[in-house]
């Protein structure tokens, strides 16, 4: 018999290692939650609230029953890709290695439903009950995105994370030298209208955590790889090399994630948005692909 050493909690995850470390110690009949959350996603937020009441209504056994993780999913995004996260909050359950179910949204009784479902109902601690349920809508795109995209001949993964309108433009954007902001900032106006140009800089543009040959999280990472799956040329900007451009374009679109895909200067979305596109229309960007250019060149 498990030996009860009070109540379950959440535990944060640091590093891939730490998580294949506490994997690995598992029985193979306990159930982990596995928690993929990002600071700046406010249904987080929710979500953590909800799990650390649910946590603590199981009790904390030796060998362990159930086991609930939290995983940055940027900063540990090595488990992220192979979780095949694509939006936070997500909540994954797994038992023995295998995964049994996922829950992504900020429904308490969901997640209490798929932990109950896999664990068996929680024992009562006296713990107080789950927070209601809260419906959470995505930021949506303008009512005409995703646009048709016009055509164009395109460019390459070309690095745009310098580019400015022009050299005597007023909107010319303060540039950074060895990682380092210049004391200067522009006026919200300024921002704006400089981002108005970053967005147009390319047919396609992505906003990113790093560049494609070495994105920063697993969000960009996979955008990446889609992209280039679909032979789609595109301009990028490395948004971690402009706080600026980071922090503005997140109002600038109504869209607080990254990376951020555009096309023709309108926003389609992020990660999980591209995907689906792809998924619904074969075409997607086809007019932006390798193989259209040589076609038409």
């Amino acid at each position: 018999m498990a030996a009860q050493t009070g109540t379950c909690t959440v535990q944060p995850i640091a590093s891939e290692g730490d998580f294949d470390s506490h994997a690995a110690a598992l029985p193979p009949s306990c159930l982990a939650v596995i928690y993929f959350h990002a600071p700046w996603a406010e249904p987080c937020k929710q979500m953590s609230t909800i799990l650390s009441t649910l946590a603590a209504t199981y009790p904390a056994t030796q060998p362990p029953q159930i086991t609930f993780l939290s995983l940055d999913a940027e900063e540990v995004s090595d488990v992220s890709e192979r979780y095949d996260v694509t939006q936070v909050p997500l909540v994954v359950l797994q038992k023995d290695g295998q995964v049994v179910e996922a829950v992504t949204g900020t429904d308490a009784a969901r997640v209490r439903n798929a932990v109950e479902k896999h664990a068996g109902s929680a024992a009562s601690t006296g713990a107080g009950s789950l927070p209601p349920a809260q419906k959470v809508t995505k930021p949506a795109p303008s009512p005409n995105d995703p646009v048709a995209p016009p055509q164009t001949n395109g460019a390459g993964a070309a690095d745009l994370s310098k580019y400015t309108p022009s050299a005597t433009d007023p909107t010319t954007a303060p540039q950074y030298s060895s990682g380092e902001q210049q004391a200067a900032s522009m006026s919200k106006e300024e921002l704006n209208a400089r981002l108005g140009e970053l967005v147009k800089a390319a047919p396609v543009m992505l906003f990113m955590k790093g560049t494609p040959s070495a994105p920063q999280c697993g969000f960009s990472r996979q955008t990446v790889s889609m992209l280039r799956e679909k032979g789609v040329r595109y301009g990028f900007f490395n948004i971690l090399a402009d706080d600026e451009v980071r922090q503005g374009l997140k109002e600038f679109s109504d869209w607080p994630t990254f990376p951020q895909v555009y096309v023709g200067g309108e926003l389609v979305g992020g990660l999980d948005i591209l995907k689906e596109e792809f998924e619904n229309d074969a075409d997607f960007l086809k007019d932006y692909s390798v193989q259209k250019q040589a076609q038409t060149a």
